[in-house]
C-alpha cells in the first residue's frame, strides 16, 4: 500500500504532537526574512493542511499540492470548515505542474526526505527554479542522518479509542535509508478493527549533498539554519532548514510566459 492512504483518516490524531502554529510562525518568519511579505506561495507535500491553513490565515495566496488524495480530502475538509481560499492539487513533488510562477515555495515536515532518489530529488530543485518569481525563494526542512540514528531500530506502538498503530522503523546507515513499517488498527464498529499496513522509506541528506544539486538546478543556495532557530546546523543538528534562491529568470522573461499561457 502506498504510504499516507490508511494513515491519512487518522493522520492528524497521532500527529497532534507536532506544533503546527510553531511551524507556520517559523515558516511566516523566514519568508519575511527573504522579503517575501505576500503573494502567491506553494507548498510541496501539505498532507492535511495544517501548516498550509496557517499560511493562508496570515495573507499568503495559498497553492498545495500532495500525492495522497487522501490526505488532500482532509486539507479540503479544513478549508471547508475555515473558509480561506486554498487552491489544493493532487500532484506528485518531482513532476509538479503549475500555470505561472510564484513568489516563494516551502515545505515541512520531512517531505523532501521521501524523496529516495538523488536525481529526484535534483529534479524538485529544478522545478522548484523553474516555477519561482525572479529572485524567489524556496524554503524547505530536511531530516539528516543524525535524526535516524536517534532514531534507531525500534518499535513505537500508541493505543487510542479512535485507533491504534505499531511504528516498526529501522534505519540503514550505509545507505542512509529510515524505513519504517506501519500498521494500523482502525475501529469499525461493533468493537472490531481493520487492520491496514503501510510502508514508508526516507533518506538522510547531508548539506554538501543539497548545496550540489541545487547548484545542478541552476538554483543559488543562500543559507542552512537548525528547524526552529537560526543556528548554524551543527553534528547534532536533527533536522534542517535551507533557503535558496531563483537564478536565471527576469521579469521580461515573465511577460513572455504570460502573453504564451495567454494564448492557451
Amino acid at each position: 500500500m502506498a504510504a499516507y492512504e490508511s494513515f491519512a483518516s487518522v493522520y492528524d490524531l497521532f500527529m497532534d504532537n507536532v506544533d503546527y502554529k510553531q511551524w507556520g510562525e517559523y515558516l511566516i518568519h523566514l519568508l519575511k526574512k527573504y522579503q517575501v511579505e505576500e503573494g502567491l506561495v506553494l507548498e510541496l507535500g501539505c498532507g492535511t493542511g495544517s501548516i498550509t491553513e496557517y499560511l493562508a490565515g496570515a495573507g499568503y495566496d495559498m497553492i498545495a499540492l500532495d500525492s495522497s488524495a487522501d490526505m488532500l480530502e482532509a486539507a479540503i475538509e479544513k478549508r471547508e470548515e475555515s473558509g480561506l481560499d486554498i487552491l489544493y492539487l493532487n500532484q506528485d513533488v518531482r513532476e509538479f505542474e503549475l500555470f505561472g510562477t510564484v513568489a516563494a515555495i516551502v515545505t515541512g515536515c520531512d517531505c523532501l526526505n521521501y524523496i529516495t532518489e538523488e536525481e529526484e530529488l535534483l529534479e524538485v530543485f529544478r522545478l522548484a527554479n523553474n516555477y519561482l518569481d525572479p529572485g524567489g525563494v524556496f524554503l524547505f526542512d530536511i531530516n539528516t542522518a543524525e535524526k535516524y540514528r536517534s532514531i534507531g531500530d525500534r518499535t513505537i506502538a500508541e493505543n487510542r479509542d479512535e485507533g491504534s498503530f505499531i511504528w516498526e522503523n529501522y534505519y540503514d546507515e550505509e545507505e542512509q535509508i529510515n524505513e519504517y513499517a506501519l500498521t494500523l488498527f482502525l475501529p469499525e464498529g461493533d468493537g472490531l478493527y481493520r487492520k491496514e499496513e503501510e510502508y514508508h522509506y526516507q533518506r538522510a541528506y547531508d548539506l554538501n549533498t543539497i548545496k550540489k544539486l541545487l547548484s545542478e538546478a541552476g538554483m543559488e543556495f543562500v543559507d542552512a539554519f537548525e528547524a526552529f532557530t537560526e543556528k548554524n546546523p551543527g553534528a547534532t543538528c536533527e533536522r534542517m532548514y535551507i533557503a535558496a534562491r531563483e537564478k536565471g529568470k527576469s521579469w521580461d522573461d515573465i511577460e513572455k510566459y504570460k502573453e504564451i499561457w495567454g494564448k492557451e
